[in-house]
């Protein structure tokens, strides 16, 4: 059953109106919001991206950073894509369906020189307008660190480097959490 309900009297409103007022609350003057100062965030993976392509294609700087590197668990897969790679692109990738052309291996190299030879290998394979490539990060904790650096600085880099389109760690074959196929741009291919 439904109850109609009436119209309050306007002795109803005055009273509701002068509670309010004693209680303090004010009429709002303005619709919109007001947040206030806005927050510093740290900036994300599709803006460090943005910058690095900003960059341009100097030889001379690097074009991945040493900011702070979220630190991944030896076991831990790996596994990022640009937001819009269509799924079934993304998902052959993770089945190892897409063959890799080249393989760079970082074992038991610096942090530096793992940069280095990353950054190389990554530039050459873009200009051989290279597919897919197998990088093998390995999965050693760090003689001063508590995680695998290595595998660690290499999930971050590979977040900004403008021609990497996704990667994913590979196959118990090639590598499994200690290695992962890395999905290219090609020259002149949007995404």
């Amino acid at each position: 059953m439904s109850r109609r309900r009436r119209p309050p009297d306007e002795d109803d409103v005055s009273a509701f109106r002068q509670a309010l007022h004693e209680a303090g609350v004010r009429r709002i003057v303005s619709d919109r919001a007001d947040p206030g100062r806005p927050r510093r965030k740290d900036p994300s993976a599709a803006e460090r991206r943005a910058a690095a392509v900003a960059a341009g294609n100097s030889d001379t700087a690097s074009r991945t950073s040493d900011g702070r590197v979220e630190p991944v668990r030896p076991s831990e897969p790996l596994d990022f894509a640009l937001s819009d790679l269509p799924h079934r692109t993304r998902t052959q990738l993770k089945r190892g369906r897409i063959a890799w052309e080249a393989g760079l291996d970082l074992h038991g190299l610096t942090l530096d020189e793992a940069r280095c030879e990353l950054e190389g290998f990554l530039r050459d394979a873009a200009a051989s307008r290279m597919r897919c490539v197998l990088i093998v990060h390995g999965k050693a904790w760090g003689s001063t660190a508590d995680y695998p650096v290595i595998k660690s600085h290499v999930n971050a880099w590979l977040r900004e480097w403008p021609a990497v389109l996704a990667f994913c760690s590979a196959l118990d074959a090639d590598g499994g959490t200690g290695a992962v196929y890395v999905l290219l741009r090609r020259r002149g291919q949007d995404a």
